[in-house]
């Protein structure tokens, strides 16, 4: 069973800004108040199985960026000095009115503690950094743990390693605790990171990439159309800020336009520094924080997933997202599959594959029993008709359950997806039951393209079975069962229409009623004799009109192909339009009672049909002559 489910939660305190200015330093804003973002993104993010809750995310305010001014030395120091002041100002007071109360600072200190605290960091001021620490209350060092951690997926220096995870264990011991939200926004930036780096466009080209992606996927997605434009808007900016913070960051190492490559070691680096930063929270962080930060990793790769470069999950960039994946998992995270169905469904190609290959590490198969569904994957995949997606499910995870997809492709009359399975290979009953359900639904060109793959033995053993199953499920359309006959769809017309007297005649009641009186009238051995005889009845008449019409023109005067044009033309219309390689019996004794009256001769075989036709078309003037439909 499938579920859709969220991305955000409003139990988190992590929230959004509107102002972020590119090109500037980044800072955060010490704000409580909280902008959620969360029902609207109900559909957007995918499956779920029932055995684990979707997980959610809010993310963290962020303030407008700083000017590159404010990270001299000096404007440190005298802002520095300012603040100290203000702190001991402050702290006095707290003091006097309340023995032992909290240090908490004003909203303006905070952001200009939060902006020395960004320059020190961009500039890899430790000593300023940690001399900052000291004067910070709670919610400051929660956004100190915050910016850190953002810093550690552009390291590049053991150096800048110690310095980052000496920073992370002074802040978590002067009493950051918020580390749920440091968790979910630092794997989101994380995931943007590893997947900006794969890619050759411009960070501005990404943002605008990433808001079509963003699009397509909630326009795929159901839901009221006004809270997914509420729901794009708000991750669309959260988003926007990640790709401006690695802008930042990238143009702090020397890039003006893009993404520098990580190298192994710098990657290695890069998850020690997280890895410093689980072990140290320990316990303060649950299974389900775990689970949502993993969550918070696989979203944004959803997005850039089609303009990945082929193969960027094996390639270096993807390197540090499979290392935060399994840090993650191991941490408590039991969501994979959850994110593997997402991730099929949307035909992100490569996170799939990340998966897959995260899914047999033996960490994470063994401690943790997470297996993915590849199968129940490629169920997603086709049903979206994500070919690149499902190629990836059956070579690289071994996916093996093609009936079900391709049952259902057929049913819905997706051609490229029934295609891309036959080609694949597919078994001769799978292939049977495929035919059996594009002709319940009435799916002419599918079950055209099935019928010559399936073998005559199978068609000839379970022929009965075929259209009854088929006028069963048909749901009031029998055009599905009126191809496979006038298709002859066992290469024996007298077995084909033994087969359809056969049911016409049952006494079955499983057989639906819908089905028996539409082959009885138009299929069995009955209908061939009502056609004999309507087609007596007919000529009865055209001779009653002869001798005894009042008409002002005089039909005996007309010329021979005029006549039977008058007498038959209806009836040559009605054949034209049935198509096919057989006529319904209906027709056939029509057309039989129709050539003997002609002149013409007519044998016992019933596979005269078409022969029958074309001695009616030699009598017909030329231009009513048309091409014979053969399906």
């Amino acid at each position: 069973m499938v579920k859709e489910r969220g991305f955000v939660s409003k139990s988190d305190n992590m929230h959004l800004e509107d102002g972020i200015y590119p090109g500037d330093p980044i800072r955060v804003e010490m704000d409580t108040e909280e902008n959620e973002i969360q029902g609207p993104l109900n559909d957007l993010h995918g499956f779920t199985t029932d055995e684990g809750e979707g997980s959610n995310i809010v993310f963290s305010r962020e303030a407008p960026l700083i000017s590159s001014e404010s990270r001299t030395s000096g404007g440190c120091c005298c802002s520095l000095k300012n603040l100290k002041s203000g702190v001991v100002a402050t702290d006095s007071e707290l003091a006097k009115d309340k023995f032992g109360q909290e240090k908490k600072l004003g909203r303006q200190d905070r952001m200009e503690l939060g902006r020395l605290f960004q320059g020190a960091m961009s500039s890899h001021d430790w000593e300023l950094a940690e001399s900052l620490i000291s004067l910070a209350d709670r919610q400051t060092l929660n956004d100190a743990l915050c910016i850190t951690l953002d810093s550690i997926w552009f390291l590049s220096t053991q150096q800048e390693l110690h310095g980052v995870t000496a920073l992370i264990k002074k802040i978590i011991a002067s009493g950051a605790y918020d580390f749920t939200r440091a968790a979910l926004r630092t794997s989101f930036l994380a995931s943007c990171v590893s997947a900006c780096q794969s890619r050759t466009m411009s960070l501005a080209d990404t943002v605008t990439v990433m808001a079509q992606r963003l699009h397509e996927r909630l326009q795929e997605c159901n839901g009221d159309e006004v809270l997914k434009a509420e729901a794009s808007a708000k991750v669309q900016k959260f988003t926007e800020w990640a790709l401006k913070c690695i802008g930042f960051h990238s143009r702090c190492q020397g890039n003006r336009d893009g993404v520098s490559h990580s190298s192994a070691v710098e990657i290695q680096f890069q998850l020690s520094a997280f890895k410093t930063f689980l072990d140290i929270a320990g316990n303060q962080l649950t299974g389900k924080d775990f689970t949502e930060a993993f969550d918070a990793a696989c979203f944004p790769l959803t997005l850039f997933s089609s303009s990945f470069d082929p193969g960027w999950a094996s390639g270096i960039s993807a390197t540090v997202i499979q290392g935060l994946l399994g840090l993650l998992v191991e941490g408590g995270a039991d969501n994979v599959n959850q994110c593997f169905l997402e991730a099929s469904r949307f035909g992100s190609t490569e996170l799939v594959r990340i998966l897959l290959q995260e899914e047999r590490t033996e960490k994470i198969a063994q401690r943790n029993s997470l297996d993915v569904d590849v199968d129940l994957a490629l169920g997603f995949a086709s049903h979206y008709c994500k070919i690149g997606t499902m190629e990836c499910l059956v070579e690289d995870g071994n996916a093996v359950a093609f009936l079900g997809p391709l049952m259902r492709a057929a049913e819905r009359g997706c051609m490229q997806v029934v295609q891309w399975f036959v080609k694949r290979g597919c078994k001769d009953m799978d292939l049977c039951l495929a035919l059996t359900a594009a002709t319940s639904s009435s799916q002419v060109v599918v079950a055209a393209y099935l019928l010559p793959h399936v073998p005559q033995h199978v068609l000839a053993a379970l022929s009965i079975e075929i259209l009854k199953a088929a006028g069963e499920r048909s749901g009031g359309s029998l055009d599905g069962v009126a191809y496979l006959l006038h298709s002859d769809f066992l290469s024996d017309p007298a077995a084909t229409y033994a087969v359809a007297d056969s049911i016409a005649r049952s006494d079955d009641e499983a057989i639906s009623p819908d089905l028996k009186a539409f082959l009885r009238e138009n299929w069995s051995e009955a209908a061939y004799l009502e056609g004999l005889n309507q087609g007596k009845k007919h000529y009865m008449n055209l001779l009653r009109i002869l001798k005894w019409g009042g008409s002002p023109i005089c039909l005996r005067d007309l010329p021979g192909p005029l006549r039977v044009a008058i007498a038959y033309l209806p009836l040559y219309r009605e054949c034209i339009k049935a198509g096919g390689c057989l006529l319904s019996q209906r027709l056939r004794g029509q057309l039989v009672e129709a050539v003997n009256r002609l002149g013409g001769e007519v044998l016992e075989e019933v596979s005269q049909g078409r022969e029958l036709l074309a001695v009616l078309e030699h009598h017909l003037p030329p231009f009513l002559v048309h091409t014979v439909c053969t399906w």
